[in-house]
Formats: structure tokens, sequence, C-alpha cells
């Protein structure tokens, strides 16, 4: 997700959800989709937080768990994002803080009780201790002293394989995998103190990039031909239109090979180069040109302009796509204008960038609440929003 700090002002759950979620449905089949399907996913790495913090969900009048939520109507991919160290998660609640969020034990339980709902997984590896995006690659705390390219490609091998490894052998193996976050100008470079390898791209350093990736990448196929799970691996940039420029060199220049997934961010107020409209041929032209599954990580759109609490939302003040109003209707017409076009393109899914960020009382670096409460799939109150019903819809 890319955090635009002028406009931001910028959940365990089984003991909490049996004391807050009542669920007498039977048994749900676990059996994760096939990963050859067309995903609707959502990036749900706030829900274990938010539901700590007092947040609740409701689905026809009833509390109930949203990883249970997201399943009953229909979702089938569940993207969580892991933090090397995000020791901040627990700093921002000073004396009552108990706990990180992001990590790999929140991580854990995000993917045990999305697989326990049959969705299957993407574990997004940020590769730093806070939030990855185009304006942000901050190495780790543990990584700052590395000043060897050979260094810190082991560092992130070991790092992917041995997360992988733990997961694997809890059997819960993502299906999906996906290297870096919105790296558009690379990985691993912000404030990156003298002499640590150089690995923005935006600077031309495509080989030392490259080198990196294809370590994760092995470190992912390692794990991966030891597990009944056969993980595809992602990477992904911010804006359908930096695709080509960075595929084609990344492929190139950086010498990357292996990976199953060309990944793209679009939020079409933000990414306005591309319409709607235009998505099908776009994705079309991906998948031709590179010969990969193309697959949208994040979107997002308001259904209200107002907000739940003090924190500055940041959508709602911009200007609505012509036929796409900032209402309930307007935000369920344009995923199902987005998920026809990226269906008729070939596309192998498309996530929406967390859509139970709801109003409560968590605190990220920014405020208390919730930024994007007003693009979520439910209400001021908690309850499910029509947007929820895009992925049961009928397409061509």
């Amino acid at each position: 997700m890319k955090f635009r700090k002028s406009i931001l002002g910028l959940l365990t759950l089984a003991a909490f959800c049996c004391l807050k979620c009542k669920d007498d449905s039977p048994a749900v089949d676990d059996t994760p989709a096939e990963t050859g399907t067309f995903q609707f996913g959502a990036d749900l790495s706030f829900v274990n937080q938010v539901l700590d913090h007092n947040g609740v969900y409701k689905d026809q009048g009833e509390v109930r768990s949203p990883y249970k939520i997201f399943k009953d109507h229909g979702n089938t991919l569940v993207r969580v994002r892991l933090w090397h160290n995000p020791a901040w998660t627990k700093e921002v609640y000073g004396a009552s803080g108990t706990q990180l969020y992001n990590d790999l034990l929140d991580v854990e339980k995000s993917i045990r009780l999305s697989k326990e709902q049959g969705q299957s997984v993407l574990l997004d590896f940020h590769y730093s201790d806070t939030w990855a995006d185009p304006q942000n690659q901050k190495i780790p705390a543990a990584w700052q002293n590395i000043r060897d390219l050979g260094v810190l490609k082991d560092s992130v091998y070991n790092y992917t394989s041995k997360t992988l490894r733990y997961l694997n052998a809890k059997g819960l193996m993502p299906e999906f995998v996906q290297i870096g976050n919105e790296t558009n100008c690379g990985m691993l470079y912000t404030d990156a103190p003298s002499g640590f390898p150089a690995c923005n791209v935006c600077d031309g350093n495509w080989q030392n990039l490259g080198a990196v990736i294809n370590n994760a990448i092995r470190a992912v196929n390692d794990v991966a031909a030891t597990s009944t799970i056969k993980t595809k691996i992602i990477l992904h940039v911010a804006d359908p239109k930096n695709v080509t420029w960075w595929f084609d060199n990344m492929t190139t220049q950086g010498g990357v090979t292996g990976f199953d997934i060309v990944g793209f961010s679009y939020y079409p107020l933000w990414h306005t180069t591309i319409g709607v409209s235009s998505l099908g041929s776009t994705v079309a032209g991906f998948k031709a040109k590179y010969k990969k599954d193309v697959m949208m990580l994040e979107t997002a759109y308001p259904w209200t302009t107002q907000g739940n609490d003090s924190y500055n939302n940041q959508f709602g003040a911009q200007t609505p796509i012509t036929g796409f109003p900032f209402t309930k209707e307007g935000q369920l017409a344009i995923l199902k204008a987005m998920t026809q076009q990226l269906k008729t393109g070939g596309a192998s899914g498309i996530i929406y960038w967390e859509p139970a960020w709801i109003s409560s009382d968590m605190k990220d670096l920014w405020g208390t609440g919730s930024s994007w409460e007003n693009n979520a799939y439910f209400d001021f109150s908690g309850n499910a929003l029509p947007a929820f019903n895009f992925m049961t819809a009928t397409y061509n």
C-alpha cells in the first residue's frame, strides 16, 4: 500500500473470537481454492489488531469472525504482510502494549485462521521492519551493518527460507509468496548507511536488486520443493503504468527468473494513466509479453466521504470516477467493473487492500482508528456492505 502522509495525518483471535464472535454455522470446507482459478482476495493484515482493540464485524446482524465473513461471501485468498521485527507495533501502545503485529507469530495466526476457512494465503514479505512502498523501502535494523552484497543475498535467502520452513512445519505453507512490496525503485535502500549494497533501481542498480530477488526466489522454491504446496512467486509494483519498464529491466539487466506472477497495485483514484475501461487490454498485454499470470494485488474505492473517527482518511476528498459515485452502490459497481476487465484480460485475481480496516482503538504510527474505514467492506457499525457481492456476481 502506498501511504500518502499528507492525507493520512497517517488483529490473539482464537480466544478473543470465542468471546466476541457468534458462529453457529456448520463446519466449513477447509480445502484452499486451486491456485489456477481466478482469485477473489482481501488483504486482512490489520484484522487481528483490530479485533484485539474492540473492533466488531457483523454479517446479517450477527457478530462473526471476519475470516468467516470473507469466506462466506466468496473470498478465496487472504493476503497478509510480514515485517522483519516491527517492535513499533507494540511500542505505539505504550505501557499497555502486549505484542507485536505483522511479525511471524501474528502472521502465523492469520494464515491458520484463513486456511481453517478454506482460503488460500498470499504471504507478502516487505523485507523491512515497517511499511515498504514506492516512497519507503527501509532496511531492517538487524541488517543495517551489512556492507557486502553476498552477505545481503545470504541474509535475504536465510530469512525467507527460515520463515517458510517454520510455516511449512506447521502445515501453513502459503500458496503464494510476494517478494517485496510495491518495489518500484527496488528494496532495502531508504536511508541506507554508507556502504550498504545499493538496491535502488531508480539509480540503475538492477544487477544488485536482481541478485537479491533471485536469492529470495531460490529460498521459496527450495522450501516449496519439500512441501505439498507448490508456492507461486509474485513480484509487485505500484501502478500498471510502471509494469513494463520495471519487468523489462528486472528480467534483463537484473537477470531475475523463476517467478510466476506479475503483480501490480491499482488505485483508480491515484493511478489515473490507465482507466478502468483499459484494464482488460492492459492485462492482456502483460500476459502476452511476459508469458506469466497477472494479478491485481491492491485496490480500493470509497463508499462514503464521511469518517468514523478522528484519523484523517486517505480517500474521500478526490473527485469520483464518472459512473462510480462514492456510495455503497458505487463501490460495488467499480469492483464489478474492474473484475470484469481483469477477467476479460485473462488476469488470475483481484485483491482488495484492507477491506476490514474499520474504526477501532488500534493504533499505528500516525493515528488511532483507521484512515481507511470509508473504503472498507463494512459500515460504521461493522455491518457487511454490498461490496462483498462482487465476488459472487456473474461475469462474462
